[in-house]
């Protein structure tokens, strides 16, 4: 898993038919103190995230394990939007 920022959307209309019906958003990687790395991933929201809300990813074989991603095709999932984090007492992130 890892913390990410929802930095884009992602459009498909011509997709393997067991991915209809998933909202697809771009996210980018968080360091633990909270800046932005580099590269993007994609993936498929199972909990209704929006544009630069802070979330946690799952990916690989724990991408399929949600309600909505289970028996598809997919390598990354969104399954939590982060309210808050820190990091040895230090607040890192707050919404």
């Amino acid at each position: 898993m890892f913390l990410g920022k929802v930095v884009g959307t992602l459009v498909s209309t011509q997709k393997e038919a067991s991915l209809d019906g998933l909202k697809f958003l771009v996210v980018r990687r968080l360091t633990a103190e909270n800046e932005e790395e580099t590269g993007y991933v994609i993936a498929a929201d199972a909990v209704g995230a929006g544009l630069d809300e802070v979330v946690m990813v799952a990916t690989g074989s724990s991408a399929r394990q949600t309600k909505f991603t289970d028996k598809r095709p997919c390598d990354a999932v969104i399954m939590a939007i982060v309210d808050s984090w820190e990091v040895a007492g230090d607040e890192k992130y707050r919404k």
